[in-house]
């Protein structure tokens, strides 16, 4: 049996501050088969009526609870899902809950009450690139881009494009339809094939609207719907006040690199696709080191970029992602520098077996790997 000792690991430590360890997440993520990897759990699946019934009373399933950890899994098929987390956190303070659903907490109205002081959110992303060696044993880089992470698809020997197809069909149905009341299938699907193709690009509302034939204020509120679901992440710029920069349209990118590839047409990884889809992954990464709010791009508007600032006090680490390292250029990180000369520079690779420094443009870079980048945030 696959094992997710880092995840595992992520909850329990989110136990010790909080009762309450929300865990969101697309759909097929595997949020129920991390659930039920705790040992000694009262598993309840909220999608079954004879549980809905049984929390007529919730105060009765707590205290006849045979276990102190309870999972209550896709708990947004409650009828009044935060108050019976509310009563778990507040009259039963030994119980621990680990509740799922498919997006963040505040996405639905059933939440009336934003648990505050009582919770703490867990975003479960796609497999991440240093899981797939030890943990799924899937070495191969082309395989994790073009099959993506979610486990089944990533597991599968050969990738099924009707599965992709099956899963816009369902997060569409069980997630958007019935979390946000969107009625407009053909134009959310539209817009949500959209952001896959374009992933990694400035969001351009106006651009938006008159491909997918949408109102600009219905995809503004289809990407929140989007993002709150898990299934797009918006990175935004960062800026100190320099003129030259760019200051508002945030960085789109979807959910995972099989949906990306499965839009996008592609049979296999070609040479000139990985460097984007090799973004991704790292991306991930990231947001599980330091926090999805402490996640940024640079931009100025002679072009110069870097993929990825990440934000420590004072401080600004830059982090380039590259297939080949030894081929980086140094201009923009080197500009970056020049406004912000506080912080580490990290060159990111995949066949970084030896982390190491070297000099570019005057510069210190540390050059590493997948797995370096989340140690360095872990120390």
């Amino acid at each position: 049996m696959i094992k997710r000792p880092f995840w595992l690991k992520r909850i329990e430590v989110a136990w010790k501050k909080r009762p309450i360890v929300w865990l969101a997440g697309v759909r097929r993520v595997g949020k129920t088969t991390l659930a039920r990897m705790l040992p000694e759990t009262l598993y309840l699946n909220c999608d079954l009526p004879s549980v809905t019934d049984r929390f007529a009373d919730p105060e009765y399933v707590f205290r006849s609870a045979p276990e102190s950890v309870i999972i209550l899994d896709e708990i947004h098929r409650l009828a009044d899902p935060s108050r019976i987390l509310k009563i778990a956190a507040d009259a039963f303070p030994k119980i621990r809950i680990l509740a799922t659903g498919s997006s963040t907490l505040a996405a639905t109205k059933k939440f009336r009450d934003a648990l505050t002081g009582r919770k703490t959110i867990l975003r479960l992303p796609p497999v991440l690139w240093t899981e797939c060696r030890e943990e799924f044993g899937i070495p191969d880089l082309d395989r994790r881009l073009l099959h993506g992470g979610l486990p089944e698809f990533l597991l599968s020997s050969a990738k099924d494009e009707s599965l992709y197809a099956e899963w816009m069909d369902s997060f569409y149905a069980r997630d958007i339809q019935e979390l946000f009341a969107v009625r407009q299938r053909t134009g959310f699907l539209a817009l949500l094939r959209l952001m896959m193709r374009q992933s990694g690009g400035l969001a351009d509302y106006s651009a938006l609207s008159r491909e997918c034939d949408l109102s600009r204020p219905t995809v503004k509120a289809y990407l929140e719907a989007m993002s709150a679901a898990c299934a797009v992440i918006a990175v935004p710029p960062y800026h100190g006040g320099g003129r030259r920069e760019l200051v508002r349209r945030p960085k789109i990118y979807g959910f995972d690199t099989g949906f990306v590839s499965f839009v996008r047409g592609w049979k296999d990884i070609r040479e000139e696709d990985r460097g984007l889809l090799w973004e991704h992954l790292i991306l991930d990464i990231l947001r599980e080191a330091v926090g999805p709010d402490n996640v940024f791009y640079w931009r100025d508007k002679s072009g110069a970029e870097v993929d990825f600032v990440v934000r420590r006090g004072e401080t600004v680490d830059a982090i380039e992602c590259k297939i080949n390292p030894g081929h980086f250029n140094p201009r923009s990180l080197v500009a970056f520098r020049n406004l912000y000369p506080k912080g580490r520079n990290f060159v990111v690779g995949p066949g970084i077996v030896d982390s190491h420094v070297r000099k570019a443009g005057g510069l210190e870079i540390r050059v590493v790997g997948g797995g370096d980048v989340l140690r360095s945030y872990s120390a």
